[in-house]
C-alpha cells in the first residue's frame, strides 16, 4: 500500500486503502472547487467566518473565534470587514445586553450561494464532459455510500 500506514487493527486493506484515497480525492476536489469561484476578494479566513455563520446561524465573536480556533481580536476583524461588505450584520443578544451576535445578511446568504452554483456547475461540466454515463451513475452510487457512512 504505497502513501499507506499498516491499516489499524481489524481494519482490511481495502478499507484503509478506500479511505485513503477518498481523503485524498475530497481534499484535491475541495481545492479545485474553491479555485472555480470568485472569492468577491474574501480571504480564506473571511470565507471561513460567513460560512461557519451560514451553516451554524448567528453567534457572538467569542463563539466564533473558539469555533475557528483564532483570537478574539483576528474574528473581531474579520467580522467588521465582512459587516462593511455588507455580508454580516450584528444585532444585540436578547439574553446578553453587552454581547453582539453575528449573523449573514441576505447579501451575505446571495454571496454564497453564488459562489456554491458556480462550483458545482464547474463539477457538473467536468463530469458530463470526462465521463461516460455508467462512470456518472457509479459517481452517485459512491456519493450514496459516502453519505451512509457520514451518517453512521
Amino acid at each position: 500500500m504505497n502513501e499507506i500506514e499498516q491499516p489499524a487493527e481489524g481494519v482490511s486493506e481495502t478499507a484503509a486503502r478506500a479511505a485513503h484515497e477518498v481523503r485524498v480525492v475530497y481534499s484535491r476536489l475541495r481545492r479545485r472547487l474553491r479555485e472555480t469561484y470568485d472569492r468577491g476578494d474574501l480571504t480564506p479566513s473571511q470565507t471561513s467566518v460567513l460560512s461557519r455563520l451560514d451553516k451554524d446561524g448567528e453567534a457572538s465573536v467569542s463563539d466564533l473565534a473558539a469555533a475557528e480556533g483564532v483570537r478574539h481580536q483576528s474574528v473581531a476583524s474579520i467580522v467588521g470587514i465582512l459587516v462593511e461588505r455588507g455580508l454580516v450584520a450584528r444585532r444585540p443578544d436578547p439574553e446578553d445586553g453587552r454581547r453582539q451576535l453575528v449573523f449573514v445578511t441576505d447579501g451575505g446568504h446571495t454571496f454564497l450561494e453564488d459562489r456554491r452554483r458556480a462550483g458545482e456547475g464547474w463539477l457538473a461540466r467536468a463530469v458530463q464532459d470526462q465521463c461516460t454515463e455508467e462512470e456518472r451513475r457509479t459517481l452517485l452510487a459512491a456519493a450514496a455510500v459516502l453519505e451512509r457512512i457520514v451518517r453512521s
